[in-house]
C-alpha cells in the first residue's frame, strides 16, 4: 500500500532560531508588533510503499533519524495518509 507522510521539521525550543528571530524583527519592523517568537523549519512530504500503517512509520521515523533532521538541534513530527 502507498503511503503519504507528512513531515515537520523544527529546530529544538531550546535552541535559537537565528532565521524566525531574524522574522520577527522585521516583522516588528513593518507594524506586526503583536507577533513574537517565530520559528522556521521545514515541511517535507514524501511517499513510501509499505505493508501496513506501522511499517510505512518506522520507515519514515528512520528516514527522519538518518536523514531529513539533525537530531541534535531539530526535532521532528509526522503523519501519514494513505493515497
Amino acid at each position: 500500500m502507498k503511503y503519504i507522510a507528512k513531515i515537520n521539521i523544527m529546530p529544538l525550543k531550546a535552541l535559537l532560531d537565528p532565521q524566525g528571530k531574524a522574522v520577527t524583527n522585521s516583522m516588528k519592523n513593518l507594524g506586526f508588533n503583536k507577533v513574537s517568537n517565530v520559528r522556521i523549519g521545514k515541511h517535507i512530504t514524501l511517499e513510501i510503499e509499505a505493508g501496513s500503517e506501522a511499517a510505512a512509520g518506522t520507515r519514515v521515523d528512520e528516514a527522519c533519524r538518518k536523514i531529513l533532521s539533525n537530531p541534535i538541534i531539530e526535532g521532528y513530527e509526522y503523519t501519514l495518509h494513505t493515497e
